[in-house]
């Protein structure tokens, strides 16, 4: 296991431990960025919420596309890459959401402003981790400020929109950036390791 992946592991367990024992933290905060927003932002970040599952979907597959389309095998290998970030990334969050069973905020403080859809247990927030994995991908496959930086950006206004909206948790929110990371950093790197080794043995052979 890489010196990275167990750095990434070790602060997702100190997420977990925090989601259970810092509670009144937790929705201190919730209650200041929900109780306390500007309304008339609501329809902005309703916006934002609504176009995760799209684009988290729709910008792996456009990649892996117009790699198909054009025969370019780089742009095909990041589109891979990508995709198969996005599994990782749902299989994780899932998985993580039914061991946990956290229920949402609004359910536990009847009092928040739900202003947003929501299904499923709350910890770690899917949108969440839906758009830093795409985000995490996106710069990993092409490291330029004009792409790392929007979206960067773009991931941290949805998470902030799932707590503006009253359906998740702060560390609902962080605990799901870290997965979505995680996830695109593990496929990243699996990829690029089988590729390397696949190099390496072919070199042998010759």
């Amino acid at each position: 296991m890489s010196h990275s992946l167990k750095k990434i592991l070790f602060i997702f367990a100190i997420m977990l431990f925090s989601a259970a024992n810092a509670q009144n933290w937790d929705i201190n905060l919730l209650k200041e960025i929900n109780l306390e927003r500007n309304k008339s932002l609501d329809p902005t970040f309703k916006f934002i919420t609504n176009s995760v599952s799209p684009m988290s979907i729709g910008a792996p597959v456009a990649v892996l596309g117009i790699g198909i389309l054009q025969k370019d095998s780089s742009l095909k290998s990041k589109g891979i890459i990508m995709v198969e970030a996005l599994c990782v990334n749902a299989l994780t969050t899932t998985a993580l959401k039914l061991a946990v069973k956290r229920d949402r905020p609004f359910v536990t403080y009847p009092y928040l402003d739900k202003q947003a859809e929501a299904g499923s247990y709350s910890f770690p927030s899917g949108h969440t981790s839906s758009a830093f994995a795409l985000a995490t991908s996106l710069s990993l496959a092409f490291p330029k400020w004009y792409v790392v930086a929007p979206s960067y950006m773009y991931a941290c206004a949805a998470g902030y929109s799932r707590m503006h909206l009253g359906v998740h948790y702060p560390s609902d929110v962080l605990a799901g950036a870290i997965v979505g990371a995680g996830s695109a950093v593990l496929s990243h790197y699996l990829q690029r390791k089988i590729k390397f080794d696949g190099n390496k043995k072919k070199a042998v052979k010759l």
